[in-house]
């Protein structure tokens, strides 16, 4: 089905918001302030974007779909003088230069309606650049946003709850219907807010964190000293309160990076 002459293409995979009480409340939940510097990824047909605009001085937003962006532009354009400027990065978000966006502001705020083949990679990626973001709210698939605010000793708790934990505060905002959208996903979507802590991991200690949890979980059914027995000491382990004998969704977040704090 088209919306404003576009058809949804599912190899961008896009599901386009068109739920107003539920934008809304993404607003609410954001509230964003008139200098405050954001970037959105995927704006799509604008949902977010224009009400964004309504409120700020000035958005960058990241569209992958040429075909979006005249669109974009156009209705941004006819409201120029009474909205924020629109600034259109035509690009891959995952292969986008985060290093120079980040760099023109003290603290960036992200917000994004992420498609679901591209949200994992993205949210590692991101991490990386925790030190230059304030926070992020992202549209995600809920089963995402579980295994993202997951605890030790569930079956959802895995790298990515670690990685993110280790940087951000998680928070499950608002649960999103599929009927939200057009056309209608398969699964239930969420709101997660990321807020990246003020005390944050050396880049050197997140990549040993990234690459310890790449082990532990990659075959999560094995004991500890297996998976991490060749990388570090059974006897480091016993020293801060792991036993080796334990599976990887046994261990805490604080004890995954003192693990890459002390290995490094």
């Amino acid at each position: 089905m088209k919306i404003q002459n576009h058809s949804p293409r599912k190899r961008f995979g896009q599901n386009f918001l068109i739920n107003h009480a539920i934008i809304d409340s993404i607003l609410q939940i954001i509230q964003a302030q008139p200098d405050d510097p954001f970037i959105e990824i995927g704006p799509g047909l604008g949902a977010l974007t224009y009400p964004l605009l309504h409120h700020l001085k000035h958005l960058t937003v990241i569209e992958l779909d040429r075909d979006l962006i005249p669109l974009l532009q156009a209705k941004a354009d006819a409201h120029r003088g009474s909205w924020g400027a629109l600034q259109i990065l035509h690009q891959d978000v995952l292969k986008a230069d985060w290093s120079a966006l980040l760099s023109q502001c003290h603290k960036t705020r992200i917000i994004g309606n992420l498609p679901y083949n591209i949200s994992t990679p993205l949210l590692f990626l991101l991490f990386g650049y925790a030190s230059h973001i304030q926070d992020m709210h992202f549209m995600l698939q809920l089963e995402v946003v579980e295994r993202l605010a997951a605890s030790p000793h569930s079956k959802t708790y895995g790298r990515l709850s670690v990685i993110a934990q280790a940087l951000c505060e998680v928070e499950l905002r608002l649960i999103v219907p599929k009927e939200s959208f057009n056309p209608i996903p398969q699964v239930t979507s969420a709101i997660v807010k990321l807020t990246p802590k003020a005390l944050l991991p050396s880049l050197e200690t997140l990549k040993r964190l990234e690459a310890l949890t790449h082990l532990a979980f990659h075959q999560r059914r094995k004991q500890l000293k297996n998976t991490l027995g060749s990388q570090i000491a059974l006897e480091k382990l016993e020293q801060l309160g792991i036993n080796p004998q334990d599976r990887p969704e046994n261990v805490s977040v604080a004890q995954y990076v003192q693990l890459a704090e002390i290995s490094i």
